[in-house]
């Protein structure tokens, strides 16, 4: 029996909850060496000025530790048929929308800890504005990265080119490349102008 797909066009999902244990792994990593830096001040500043010291640090350490899973909770994805959404951010919340014509690439990356935890994280390539290729979205916390990439790309695959982001009479055409697009109009404007001469 062939395995269903975990992800449905039009349905919102969230990181799995292991990319929550990866973070907190990471915190670990990180706070262990200050909270002995923490313990090196009181004792060598023996009292006072260690104290003074630490518990600025010591006081963002707990709010970090009670932000991860906020922070967690906030992530979201969702698919449609044009175009991917998401969203995150405890206090400030950040959205965004990324239509399948602008993606030209989707990596998988996957380092050592996070092979640990089976998770992956998906980075989205588009085609930006400027024309230089950017890192759009990067989707966290992704069991079957494969499995998403492929569904991504079948809509990528399915859909048209990269459209000219100025739109014009039609007569710039479709490319995956706006330089290419932009040079499309040029054409289109000269002629026009050579016409009316």
């Amino acid at each position: 029996m062939p395995q269903q797909s975990s992800y449905r066009i039009g349905e919102v999902f969230s990181p799995i909850d292991n990319l929550k244990k990866y973070y907190y792994l990471i915190y670990t990593i990180v706070a262990i060496p200050i909270i002995f830096f923490c313990i090196g001040a009181i004792a060598l500043f023996e009292g006072v000025g260690g104290i003074v010291i630490s518990i600025p640090i010591i006081g963002t350490l707990i709010f970090v530790l009670y932000w991860i899973p906020l922070f967690y909770e906030t992530i979201r994805y969702e698919l449609t048929r044009t175009e991917m959404t998401w969203r995150r951010g405890v206090w400030f919340r950040q959205t965004g929308i990324v239509p399948y014509s602008r993606i030209t690439n989707i990596d998988i990356i996957q380092g050592p800890v996070m092979r640990i935890f089976g998770i992956s994280s998906l980075k989205i390539q588009t085609a930006g504005y400027s024309a230089q290729p950017h890192a759009e979205l990067q989707l966290t916390g992704i069991a079957e990265p494969e499995e998403l990439r492929e569904l991504i790309m079948g809509f990528v695959r399915s859909g048209p080119g990269i459209a000219t982001e100025s739109g014009g009479d039609g007569t710039a055409g479709v490319s995956s490349d706006p330089v290419v697009d932009e040079l499309r109009q040029i054409r289109a404007i000269l002629g026009r102008i050579e016409e009316k001469q």
